[in-house]
């Protein structure tokens, strides 16, 4: 339960001015079975982590607080003796709670706009879990009677369900969140996207846009941008982000195609000067190292309209590899998920899909691949 607050450690939005001051908060609780014990005030601090502000006793099933606060928060209360910690935002105005010493999710936040909408938040999202879960539950048995009789068919159709069902559940949550631009919650909801396996950035960025311009004042509402612009580069150490495009032929290859492989990939254009004059030193790369597993992938940032010059090319500089383009030039949205803003420009990933490499050139471009080739194959 302790990692539940920490999971929703937030700033939030200013509310109306009401009877309680500015900068003011009064939290006003119930609880039963607990009198006389303490209850302890708690800020999450991202660098000292959970901080006590204030400690009061229960009586009569009641207790309250009162603070100051320059910026909405989200904070916690947790029970003496007890592990669970029950969050709040902290902000301008008059806050009721009503906790339920069992359990957080039951909890009841009200009073102003933030907590109002951090409880329907929670209600929609423990209604949501709760009927996936039941579907999981059915899902189980056949599961394990066809890992019991090798029937691999079976076993593939039921994970492929079990992957659309969690899939459906962040595409609801998200969803909730493009709903609701003023609420704090959707800040971290969000946030969640970057612990996907394989982030979608581009969906990520999107909701951040759509959140109301005051949120995106708050702390959390910066540091989320902030993250953003960071996962926005591809740096040496990172997961290779993942992506599809289009061949001459037109067909549609991605780069989970090259997974297990040491692959290169090579930002460039038939118009682009120093990429075509760095082309034959590509072509006798390739030609020594293919052959022990290198793969190229060439990303090409032609113009719209122009397939026939970024073929002719391809054929005249005797590209033998995977080429790939969106005919987008400098909006072509691999080249922005890479972070390209210069052509030529390469990166290296390595059999387990992470950059191990970047903008290498001649005897220090080979050295890297070679010393990634010698590492053994992963499956795909």
């Amino acid at each position: 339960m302790k990692k539940a607050f920490l999971a929703l450690a937030i700033p939030t939005l200013f509310v109306a001015c009401n009877s309680v001051g500015d900068n003011e908060f009064v939290l006003k609780g119930t609880v039963s079975g607990v009198d006389g014990k303490n209850i302890i005030l708690k800020r999450q601090d991202d660098s000292l982590g959970q901080v006590n502000l204030d400690t009061v006793k229960i009586e009569k099933g009641k207790f309250e607080f009162k603070g100051t606060i320059n910026e909405p928060e989200m904070y916690g209360l947790q029970i003496q003796d007890q592990p669970n910690v029950s969050p709040f935002i902290a902000e301008n105005g008059e806050i009721e709670i009503a906790i339920n010493k069992d359990s957080i999710f039951k909890n009841k936040i009200s009073g102003t706009f933030n907590n109002e909408k951090f409880t329907e938040y929670g209600e929609f999202s423990t209604k949501l879990t709760k009927g996936i879960g039941d579907k999981w539950k059915k899902l189980q048995p056949e599961y394990l009677k066809a890992q019991s009789s090798k029937d691999t068919a079976a076993m593939r159709k039921i994970q492929t369900q079990m992957e659309n069902m969690q899939k459906d559940l962040g595409t609801q949550m998200t969803n909730w969140a493009k709903s609701n631009p003023k609420a704090y919650i959707s800040i971290f909801l969000i946030q969640n996207g970057f612990r996907a396996f394989e982030p979608n950035i581009e969906e990520i960025e999107t909701l951040y846009n759509n959140l109301d311009p005051e949120l995106k004042k708050t702390k959390a509402g910066k540091k989320l941008g902030e993250n953003i612009k960071k996962f926005k580069v591809v740096e040496v150490g990172r997961r290779a982000p993942e992506f599809s495009a289009t061949t001459p032929d037109g067909k549609t290859v991605s780069l989970k195609d090259a997974r297990g492989k040491v692959t290169l990939i090579d930002f460039w254009a038939s118009w682009c000067g120093p990429c075509r004059k760095a082309n034959p030193e590509l072509v006798a790369l390739y030609n020594e190292l293919h052959p022990k597993g290198l793969n190229i992938i060439g990303v090409s940032l032609d113009k719209p309209g122009q397939a026939d010059k970024w073929k002719e090319a391809i054929a005249k500089d005797g590209l033998t590899w995977t080429q790939v383009s969106n005919l987008k030039e400098w909006k072509d949205p691999i080249a922005m998920r890479y972070g390209v803003e210069a052509i030529p420009s390469s990166f290296i990933v390595n059999q387990y899909g992470v950059v191990v490499g970047k903008d290498l050139h001649g005897a220090e471009l080979k050295k890297k691949i070679e010393e990634w080739l010698a590492k053994p194959d992963v499956p795909k």
